[in-house]
């Protein structure tokens, strides 16, 4: 009988343990996506665009953070799939989320803003030629 109190108490200690602590970050899908960009060197942008898009949607739902550096990493595939306006607005999104990335988010933003110009034969494409 003492056996089955001590039991049932610790049955009953087990049933009130409240689940860890909730993750600052919300990972899902992230790493899977930046492995199979760098697998795939860069290739199926549309697929890895379309996860990460879905993962930052829902976590903004479900009013979840996004890891540091996912709206970086989705900036990029806009930007190499042709949608600079969506590049600019998801590092703007990250320079927001997280301050301290001000200076990177700057030096993507500029090398961007360059790789537009020498597809236009701007000022930058010539100076490159002489």
């Amino acid at each position: 009988m003492r056996h089955l109190l001590m039991m049932a108490g610790a049955l009953a200690l087990v049933g009130c343990a409240q689940p860890g602590p909730k993750p600052l970050y919300q990972w899902a899908g992230y790493q899977p996506a930046v492995y199979d960009h760098l697998r795939a060197n860069g290739a199926d942008l549309t697929t890895q665009i379309q996860t990460l898009q879905a993962q930052v949607d829902k976590n903004q739902a479900q009013g979840e953070a996004s890891p540091p550096g996912m709206r970086a990493h989705l900036a990029l595939l806009y930007f190499k799939a042709g949608d600079e306006v969506a590049g600019r607005r998801y590092l703007e999104a990250e320079r927001t989320a997280f301050p301290e990335s001000a200076a990177y988010v700057d030096f993507v933003l500029k090398s961007a803003g360059q790789g537009a110009q020498q597809k236009a034969g701007g000022p930058t494409a010539d100076a490159s030629k002489s």
